[in-house]
């Protein structure tokens, strides 16, 4: 049985390998925070000592890697198969930033580095092929963190204080490597827009007050894995009618 044209099999792995991927999002984000390691000589000791079933990550992570499948496909090379394999390793990355983000309204450095480095690997293996790839996933990487920090730079003058921290920056500079220069502005864009809107439902609904800080890391996060789903023409135009109210015909 194909769904399509992917083989079941294939649909039934990322399903598996999205529950056991979602518990680890679970443990990263119990050790991170914490400056503890990962990976140690007793992780399995310890795994089995504190474990405690992450349902929703592991719902979340499994429909992830499902979606992606269904989307990108399973191809005969590795070449072809390199967007899905890199969405699929930056997913429990950027997951655990959310919660993180959210919990703590921190982002830790080694989240950050880690999604740095796995992104400048595929940016270097991406170039094998074609240079102008990699060109243009440094580009991101520029872009994303220099249109940051120049937001959080003048929110400080302005307004006397941090308009976003500085891991949000760096999130936005590695994640470039991921999405090259068009789609790091697009998540961009579509990240402020969540983020007005559901802090306007979150200051409405009175779940936050108005001088209460509300982490900006989740919107990034939502913002893209929109992105990894919605080709970037159909965004664009999204965005054009949004931003126009509708006059922009396109």
């Amino acid at each position: 049985m194909y769904i399509n044209d992917v083989f079941i099999v294939y649909y039934v792995a990322a399903a598996i390998l999205g529950l056991i991927v979602g518990q680890l999002i679970g443990w990263l984000n119990e050790r991170l925070p914490e400056n503890k390691k990962v990976i140690s000589k007793e992780f399995f000791t310890e795994m089995k000592m504190n474990f405690k079933p992450h349902y929703i990550l592991m719902l979340i992570t499994t429909v992830i890697y499902v979606g992606l499948v269904y989307k990108f496909g399973i191809h005969d090379t590795i070449i072809g198969n390199l967007d899905l394999i890199k969405y699929a390793i930056l997913t429990p990355l950027i997951l655990s930033a959310f919660v993180i983000d959210y919990r703590l309204q921190i982002i830790p450095n080694r989240l950050n580095l880690a999604i740095f480095e796995i992104g400048i690997i595929f940016t270097f293996i991406y170039g094998l092929s074609d240079i102008a790839i990699s060109i243009n996933m440094l580009l991101g990487m520029f872009a994303g963190a220099g249109i940051f920090l120049i937001i959080t730079l003048v929110g400080g003058l302005v307004y006397g204080k941090e308009a976003m921290g500085f891991g949000d920056v760096k999130l936005m500079g590695a994640l470039g490597l991921f999405f090259g220069l068009q789609n790091i502005i697009i998540i961009t864009l579509v990240s402020f827009l969540i983020g007005a809107v559901l802090s306007i439902g979150l200051l409405i609904t009175k779940i936050k007050k108005t001088d209460e800080y509300i982490p900006f890391g989740p919107f990034i996060v939502i913002a893209t894995f929109i992105s990894m789903y919605v080709p970037f023409e159909t965004m664009k135009l999204i965005l054009m009618k949004v931003f126009t109210l509708g006059m922009y015909k396109g």
